[in-house]
């Protein structure tokens, strides 16, 4: 397919979600496939709690959380760029796509049998792996067959109906963890629940085996018009809420051939400085949430207590997706961001101090739940104006190579500060929670100082 002789500017797509009027008959097919897809990612946001709290019903510590959650970060990097390179020359993303919904369910279907802690975190880190592949395949398959006009659209209703797949398992997660643990044990619950996540993937896999668009109409597709749109279109990244290991942008990386050299010569001071705040709060971010299970289950909170949280929390980064694009049109993206930080920041101890004070009691579940609220309300923040300032501070054609460049920083941050955080929390949980909030404070100070991105509104 050779791209049209009049290059069009592609329409940006406002907010996260997809109106119902932008719905049209022809749309019904990649509905289908994208519920398949969203039935897939129920089992992996179920995944992202059951497996550490797991790991604590077997006896793991905050380091053995720590370590789960190093390595979930560390292979999703490496993952993601190999699979989007091979998606893009092999042109079969179909197969790519049904191998590793078999990974993910051959190893949670592995899961409830192992009691051994190291093979557990082998396993763990199998699954986010293969998830990480999976990105840039489904990407691919989005715009498949599309007229290019329409693959901004495709791209974000893929980010909403995976962002909503993934609340959907923790949503499941909550469920059955109450309704089950009386009856089964927490043990059993989660074991069960293990059963439920395969199933899941299953389906998922067993629709998208029928309906998903077939890899023949990429031939010809044009990495260079691919990467603006995907640069262009919004995210509803519900997953970084409380899983801060989520390497989307890798894919650009796989779109054209890329020195890392020519990114590091093109620096600018702001671009430099801007690395540094996002080492330093998504480590602070992994610093929090890798022994976070543990700390809630010391301060009381049951299993399915825990899902409601981290379920609170997404929602509230979804009520704010729409709030936070709004702002950023209108407002100082670099100031946005910091406040969002610093309102993370502040957040992040506070549940260290509202959970050792009130514990699982009444008003100590309403203030950890309402501080839940703003860490995800915060997230939301954070992932609107991350891409914007990315793409403002990178020099003119390096922006891609830029992108991904940040998803890898934000990845090994979380492989050294999930470690840090485990370490740190088997001493005091309050060390822990409070290095972790004077680094997201401190990024956001440096994200303040930013001036080449002080403008307002658009990228």
């Amino acid at each position: 397919m050779r791209p049209p002789p009049t290059r069009r500017r592609l329409a940006p797509v406002r907010g996260a979600g997809v109106s119902s009027s932008a719905m049209t008959h022809s749309d019904a097919a990649p509905t289908r496939w994208l519920v398949e897809w969203a039935l897939a990612a129920v089992a992996l946001g179920g995944a992202s709690l059951l497996v550490p709290l797991y790991v604590l019903e077997l006896g793991g510590g905050p380091l053995a959380l720590g370590i789960l959650a190093s390595s979930a970060a560390l292979v999703g990097v490496p993952s993601a760029f190999a699979m989007g390179r091979i998606a893009d020359r092999t042109h079969r993303p179909l197969i790519l796509l049904e191998s590793g919904l078999l990974a993910v369910a051959a190893a949670l279907a592995i899961l409830p049998f192992t009691q051994h802690l190291g093979l557990i975190i082998a396993i763990n880190a199998v699954i986010w792996a293969a998830f990480a592949g999976l990105g840039p395949v489904v990407n691919l398959l989005t715009v498949a067959g599309a007229p290019e006009a329409e693959w901004q659209r495709r791209i974000a209703r893929l980010n909403t109906f995976q962002g909503w797949g993934w609340a959907g398992g923790l949503i499941l997660g909550a469920i059955w963890t109450w309704v089950a643990d009386p009856f089964l044990g927490t043990v059993g619950a989660q074991r069960t629940f293990f059963g439920i996540c395969v199933l899941s993937v299953l389906a998922g896999a067993v629709g998208l085996m029928k309906d998903a668009p077939s890899g023949s109409a990429l031939r010809g597709l044009d990495p260079r018009r691919l990467r603006q749109a995907l640069l262009q279109a919004p995210r509803m990244n519900l997953r970084g809420a409380t899983f801060p290991f989520t390497p989307g942008r890798v894919y650009d990386w796989t779109l054209r051939k890329m020195d890392p050299g020519e990114l590091i010569r093109r620096f600018t001071g702001d671009l430099a400085l801007y690395y540094l705040a996002v080492f330093l709060f998504f480590s602070g971010f992994a610093i929090y949430f890798a022994p976070l299970p543990f700390f809630l289950d010391e301060a009381g909170f049951s299993s399915g207590a825990i899902f409601t949280l981290y379920l609170v929390s997404s929602i509230g980064a979804a009520a704010s997706f729409g709030i936070a694009g709004r702002l950023a049109e209108r407002r100082n993206v670099a100031a946005l961001q910091s406040t969002g930080l610093l309102l993370r920041g502040l957040a992040m101890p506070a549940v260290a101090g509202a959970g050792l004070i009130a514990g699982a009691t009444l008003t100590g579940s309403l203030l950890v739940g309402g501080l839940f609220v703003v860490i995800g309300a915060a997230w939301a923040i954070i992932a609107v104006t991350a891409a914007t300032l990315v793409v403002r501070l990178a020099p003119k054609g390096v922006q891609g190579e830029a992108l991904g460049f940040y998803a890898a920083t934000s990845a090994l941050a979380g492989a050294g500060g999930s470690l840090l955080g485990g370490w740190l929390a088997q001493g005091s949980y309050a060390v822990a929670f409070g290095v972790a909030g004077v680094l997201v404070v401190l990024g956001s100070f440096l994200v303040l100082r930013l001036r080449s991105a002080s403008g307002q509104g658009g990228r």
